[in-house]
């Protein structure tokens, strides 16, 4: 019988001015030589802009991990109750004296910490009234629900968090905001394949719209091999079809609120785990919709307003708004998959990775790959 599949899930790492300052990674492997296995095959693919937490999950880390060729920005967890084992204390001494930088997990006050051991944070549960004494390292709450704990952490003396909380809590507007309509129209134009004149018309009346599209299209996460000078021009090398994945990220980087940069980050992954992962099994042509798909799937978050009443002033194919609004579709059970990706429950995420009949391998390689992505686009 086969050894089971070893599976990542991940959240952000957010510091006091809701900036994403870090990713953390969470194997799920039954063996710490199976985790170091899968974390030696996504080199390739490795977000190297923030440094990354990587956590081995309930398994207690051993001398194996040092099998691993650790990413300069690679961060190792050891577990506070780890702590106790004379096997961790001595692979802290080895991690320690290879320069690779550790962070200390499950921090409680009172936990023993070996004497020389540096933590560059310590990771502990945010929802006590304050962060615990002691701290070996800069503290990041975990285990949030939402933005108004948040602000209780930081006032508690954290630094910042890791986790999800800054997706729930945000109150909603009834309408589309008059420059995130702008965006929209621009879409539409594009989707409706309007003249080329006609768009740029549009494009004139916001400078600041025009610049962004430019820069994005530009920039090194999509691969021309020549620098697009104009809308025509961007036209003429990617067609109106390819033009709509990049408005896309006009619309999901159009907010000014505070968490709108770690919201940015968490839909363009989103979208681009979704293109990854989905493209073999839709017709050429539709992997940037699976891409819209996914970033558009927490535009409601992004824009302070209703998912219906983004969409409907927009015109989508009929597979991204089944998925957004309706919950079924050819692209649902990517979105499904990206979302379970986002959860600490590798039981959820198997039972999806199961469904579309995906290797673990595959779905860990997306995933890496696609917070790269995310986090070389610059939101300013």
């Amino acid at each position: 019988m086969s050894s089971p599949a070893v599976l990542i899930t991940r959240e952000p790492v957010i510091n006091k001015q809701r900036a994403i300052t870090a990713n953390r990674l969470v194997l799920h492997a039954p063996t710490v030589p199976a985790a170091v296995a899968t974390l030696n095959g996504l080199a390739d693919s490795w977000p190297a802009s923030h440094p990354v937490f990587v956590s081995l999950g309930r398994l207690v880390p051993t001398a194996e991990l040092m099998d691993w060729q650790m990413p300069a920005n690679a961060m190792v967890e050891i577990p506070a109750p780890a702590l106790a084992y004379e096997q961790t204390r001595n692979l802290i001494l080895q991690l320690q004296a290879a320069g690779i930088q550790m962070c200390v997990s499950w921090y409680s006050e009172g936990a023993q910490i070996p004497p020389g051991a540096e933590f560059r944070f310590a990771l502990a549960d945010g929802n006590k009234l304050a962060q615990p004494k002691g701290l070996p390292g800069i503290g990041i709450a975990t285990g949030l629900p939402d933005l108004p704990s948040f602000a209780r952490a930081v006032q508690g003396g954290y630094d910042g968090a890791s986790g999800w909380f800054f997706l729930h809590g945000v109150p909603a507007a009834k309408e589309i905001a008059p420059s995130h309509a702008q965006i929209v129209r621009l879409m539409n134009l594009v989707r409706n394949e309007a003249e080329v004149k006609e768009i740029e018309a549009a494009l004139k009346q916001d400078v600041a719209l025009s610049y962004k599209l430019l820069r994005y299209i530009n920039s090194p996460a999509f691969g021309l091999m020549v620098e697009v000078q104009s809308f025509r021009h961007a036209v003429t090398i990617l067609g109106m079809e390819k033009l709509n994945k990049w408005l896309s990220l006009l619309l999901v980087s159009a907010s000014k609120d505070p968490n709108a940069p770690a919201i940015m980050q968490a839909a363009i992954a989103r979208g681009r785990f979704m293109e990854l992962i989905g493209a073999p099994f839709v017709e050429k042509g539709q992997a940037d919709n699976l891409f819209i798909t996914g970033a558009f799937s927490l535009i409601h978050v992004l824009l302070g307003t209703t998912t219906e009443a983004v969409l409907g002033e927009m015109s989508l194919p009929e597979p991204i708004t089944d998925a957004l609004l309706r919950g079924d579709g050819l692209y649902k059970p990517f979105l499904d998959l990206a979302i379970a990706c986002e959860r600490l429950d590798p039981a959820a995420l198997q039972e999806h990775v199961a469904k579309l009949r995906l290797r673990a391998d595959t779905v860990s390689q997306a995933l890496v790959a696609s917070v790269a992505f995310a986090d070389s686009l610059q939101f300013g």
